[in-house]
Order: structure tokens, then C-alpha cells, then sequence
């Protein structure tokens, strides 16, 4: 049994429900499947529970994988690697970021025109609230487990942040390295929009020829259409000649990274679509329902469990969770027995007063002769020798009459 009143099954059952709805809807759902009242607290707390357990033991995990840093499994011949950060609402107002890591098997299956096109299957997910260093740490447990370093080839296709490519260096140093195609078509038109305004015909028209040309491998030229926009001639010349500096220089800096046509050609996906849809059913189908704030301390282990349960590991890691609870149990009655104070030492035996005669008083009532004539017949409720009743019976002699009847 874990600690409480509740059997290790229907904990589970409470804890896979709080995985997976509001903490408000697990009573109805638990009492229509198991016939027992629970309450939205007591889901809760269960939950918090367990998943700060599986946190310890995942990160036990990692320590110990640093540490003896065993052989990984063999990899798939092409793998996807991407990474994003999602924003999860706090109590108080304020906001965190919950980075996800996303890993894939990239197949090759037919597109809508019969050409064969990637495509990402076998998705598992780590999710933390953690720094960049950190975080990129902790995405050993995943990248160890599906064979990264193993892997045939690795597209590690991410958006432009600094981090990301801080964490390729760590896991996978010769990943190729793509820049998600989406977020670089953003960036031609956030350029085109601030030259001719959001919407607009000549806006759209432009972002479709140079997206179209960016996608077949034509960096040069598409930089050089950016840096050649008429800015002088926008509504607004500064704003539209600081966007076009920003985009050149964030594709500029991005070259290698452009190269879609000879991407396209080893089949590898130009797009982190799998790391866009794991924070909506990871993240955000969980974390950032209406009304939900969470306090900092509980979004790791709700993420923890997400990422189980997804991965398809639940089985797994279930026993796991319930031996270190017991063992969190054991821990806490040995630390209240060791912390109990002793009981305090006996006083040392005093030695026996020494007793000194008492002077005689008066005798008492009892004890005090009592006058001729007037010996008493009743003491203390009882008959004494000088009551009648104790007197000897004198029998009269033979032949005497006996005293007759008053």
C-alpha cells in the first residue's frame, strides 16, 4: 500500500486521469470508471505527488548516465531532432517558458503529387522549465534512448534561436542543421509586409515568388531581393528599412542552414512541424487550459508525466513511481524516529529520610480505658466482648423450670 487510504491502482487511475484532464473534471470521470468519490484536491495532491517522484527519478537517471556513460542503442538511418520553447501561465500573472525537445524516424512515403516526400514518424518527447544549458543536459535521457549518436544521418531542423544550436553542439555536433522552412518564409514576410503593408496584393505577391525560390535553394538571390526593397518608397521608410536590415542579416547568418534544395534532396524534412504539434498535445492541451495558472514548483512533474504517457511509457514507469513513493514513506517514519526526542533519565533515588521518634501523644477514644460499669458494646459497627450478644448462654439446672415468656 502507498502511504494513505488508497490502493496503488486506484492511484494510478487517479494520477493517468489528472495526466490527462483539468483537476476538476477527475471526479466525475473517476467515480463513473471506479464507483469512489475522489476530490479535485486529493487528485491534485496525488498528482504532484507522483510526478515529483518520476522528476527524481529521471533525474537520477541522468546523473547516473553522465556518469558511466553506457553504449547507446543503434539509431534509425535518418532521425529528426527539434527543439522549441512554449510559454505556460503561472499563478500571479506571470508567465515561464517550457522547452520541448521532439524526436523522430524520418520515412519516405508519396506526397499529394506521387513524389516521395519525408516524413516523421515515432515521435517521443522530453519537456522541462529549465535553462538553455540545462535543459539541453537533461535532453540526453531522450537523445540517449532513441540512438541519436548512432543514428545513419540527423536533420536537426530548429528555428533561428541562439540556443538551439547549443544544444545540437551537446547531443548531435554533425547533425545537419536546417532552418525551419516556415519560419524562414516569416521572416521574407514580416519584410515584404513592412514595405507594402500586411495583406496586401503586392505583399503577397512577392513573399510567394522569393518563398518559392528560398525553397529551391536560391540564398543569393532571395538576399539579394531583400536588400534591394524600395523602402524609401513605404508608408513608414525607417520601420520598413529595419526590417529589411533584420532579415538580411538574420538569413545572412543563417546560410548554411538555407540550403533546402540539396536538404530536399537526401530527404530530409525542412520543416519542425513534430516539435509545433508535441507542445499542443504536450504542453498546451494540459498546461494552458481556460483559467489554468500553476504554480512553478508543479509544472516540471505535470510535464514529467505528460511526456510518459505520450511516449508511451506509462507501464514503465508506474512501478518505478510506487517503489520510490514507499520508499519516501519508509524514509520520513525513520527520520520521525530518529528525530523523536529521548525520553528524559529517571532522577538519581534520594536516600531514605532519617525518622526520628515521634513524641507519645494521648491515646485514643479506642484505645482509652473505658469507666467501670460503662464498657462499650459497639465499635466501629461491631460487637464487642461486653455486648450481650457474646455473652456465654447459661442454661438453667436439670429439673428447673425454664423461665417462662414475656
Amino acid at each position: 500500500m502507498l502511504p494513505g487510504p488508497w490502493s496503488p491502482r486506484l492511484v494510478e487511475a487517479i494520477v493517468r486521469l489528472s495526466t490527462c484532464l483539468p483537476f476538476e473534471q477527475v471526479p466525475d470521470h473517476f467515480a463513473f470508471f471506479r464507483d469512489v468519490p475522489v476530490s479535485r484536491d486529493t487528485a491534485r495532491r496525488l498528482t504532484e505527488l507522483a510526478g515529483t517522484h518520476l522528476l527524481a527519478l529521471e533525474d537520477a537517471e541522468l546523473a547516473a548516465l553522465l556518469a558511466t556513460l553506457p553504449a547507446p542503442p543503434l539509431g534509425p538511418a535518418v532521425q529528426q531532432l527539434s527543439a522549441d520553447g512554449a510559454m505556460v501561465p503561472l499563478v500571479g500573472g506571470a508567465w515561464t517558458e517550457a522547452k520541448l525537445l521532439a524526436i523522430g524516424t524520418v520515412t519516405t512515403v508519396p506526397d499529394a503529387t506521387g513524389m516521395p516526400a519525408p516524413q516523421t514518424t515515432a515521435l517521443s518527447y522530453l519537456a522541462r522549465v529549465a535553462d538553455a544549458a540545462r535543459f539541453s543536459q537533461i535532453a540526453t535521457l531522450e537523445t540517449h534512448r532513441r540512438g541519436t549518436t548512432t543514428a545513419g544521418l540527423v536533420a536537426a531542423v530548429m528555428d533561428g534561436a541562439v540556443w538551439l544550436q547549443g544544444l545540437i553542439d551537446l547531443q548531435c555536433p554533425d547533425a545537419v542543421r536546417i532552418l525551419d522552412f516556415p519560419h524562414a518564409a516569416q521572416h521574407l514576410s514580416a519584410a515584404a509586409a513592412a514595405m507594402w503593408g500586411e495583406g496586401t496584393t503586392c505583399t503577397r505577391a512577392w513573399t510567394e515568388r522569393w518563398v518559392r525560390r528560398l525553397r529551391d535553394g536560391e540564398v543569393a538571390a532571395v538576399l539579394e531581393a531583400v536588400a534591394l526593397l524600395p523602402v524609401e518608397q513605404a508608408t513608414d521608410p525607417r520601420a520598413a528599412a529595419t526590417r529589411r536590415q533584420e532579415t538580411v542579416s538574420y538569413l545572412a547568418a543563417r546560410w548554411e542552414q538555407l540550403d533546402y534544395r540539396r536538404f530536399r534532396a537526401l530527404g530530409l524534412p525542412i520543416g519542425s512541424g513534430c516539435v509545433e504539434s508535441g507542445h499542443k498535445v504536450a504542453t498546451q492541451a494540459r498546461l494552458k487550459g481556460p483559467g489554468m495558472h500553476w504554480a512553478l514548483p508543479n509544472v516540471n512533474p505535470m510535464l514529467a508525466l505528460r511526456c510518459a504517457l505520450l511516449n508511451g511509457r506509462w507501464a514503465e514507469r508506474w512501478p518505478q513511481i510506487v517503489r520510490a513513493w514507499r520508499q519516501a514513506g519508509v524514509d520520513r517514519a525513520r527520520a520521525r524516529r530518529t528525530a523523536r526526542p529521548a525520553p528524559p533519565a529517571p532522577p538519581p533515588a534520594a536516600a531514605p529520610p532519617v525518622s526520628t521518634p515521634r513524641p507519645a501523644g494521648p491515646p485514643t477514644a479506642a484505645a482509652r480505658p473505658s469507666p467501670p460499669g460503662h464498657a462499650k458494646t459497639i465499635i466501629k459497627g461491631r460487637p464487642t466482648a461486653a455486648h450481650p450478644w457474646k455473652r456465654p448462654l447459661r442454661l438453667p439446672r436439670s429439673g428447673a423450670p425454664l423461665p417462662a415468656k414475656r
